[in-house]
């Protein structure tokens, strides 16, 4: 998640590359076999398996080549899971803003197909935009408080999705309508650094990737996510393109 400083003399945002998870606890180990880290000689971003050729990041975390680590618990230890694989194509959505973080959607494509197995699944691409109210995981080796280093075993946090109006009054005029927030608005959980371009998975779907906030878990300053529901369209032509 992209934390976000506000200059009030220009209006400016500006944004952090690394976020994570707040308030929450260690995955039971390969529950979350969608998730991947994209490495650069160190973890920068998370992403989300979509197929055996396809990952799904936000796009403010681009990089031209990176190395997508899949099959992965701890990341700082080697447990005969993993498969790291570098990408061939990295394609940020054409209408990402890095201005006010809109559109913060891309896709990575793998040098070769992933292997799929116990530690290795796609999530689903969603069927339908999820309503607010509804319960999702968030996942990521990001910040485990604001002020921390990363955590090095994959975090969960359970977070319902917030309704437009909540989301507006914590961001005003900040939010389109290719975001949305999760989490609780009275603080103590959410993504943070390190998590940014991870799953929030609802049902069985990815309805958002790691996006931006305020903080970490700040209260009234929930996490904001691209809402991936409304770039199904991009995600397919894209993919089947290359």
């Amino acid at each position: 998640m992209i934390s976000l400083v506000f200059v009030l003399l220009i209006g400016a945002a500006f944004a952090t590359e690394d976020d994570k998870i707040v308030g929450g606890y260690e995955c039971k180990a390969y529950s979350q076999p969608h998730q991947v880290s994209l490495n650069s000689g160190y973890h920068f971003c998370g992403g989300s398996l979509v197929n055996e050729n396809w990952v799904v990041s936000a796009a403010h975390c681009y990089k031209s080549r990176v190395e997508v680590r899949l099959g992965e618990h701890n990341i700082k230890v080697t447990e005969g899971s993993e498969q790291f694989i570098s990408s061939s194509r990295v394609i940020r959505h054409p209408n990402y803003s890095s201005y006010n973080i809109d559109n913060d959607i891309m896709l990575i494509k793998l040098s070769k197909p992933a292997t799929l197995n116990t530690y290795v699944q796609p999530v689903a691409l969603p069927s339908s935009c999820a309503p607010a109210g509804t319960m999702c995981t968030v996942s990521g080796w990001g910040n485990t408080m604001s002020s921390t280093a990363d955590s090095n075993k994959l975090q969960c946090l359970n977070i319902p999705i917030l309704s437009y109006s909540d989301c507006n009054n914590s961001y005003p005029g900040m939010i389109t309508n290719a975001m949305f927030c999760a989490g609780y608005l009275e603080g103590g959980k959410d993504s943070c650094q390190g998590d940014s371009g991870g799953p929030v998975v609802c049902n069985g779907e990815l309805q958002g990737v790691v996006s931006w906030g305020y903080g970490c878990a700040e209260p009234g300053n929930p996490g904001v996510y691209a809402k991936v529901c409304i770039f199904n369209n991009w995600l397919t032509s894209t993919m089947a393109t290359y």
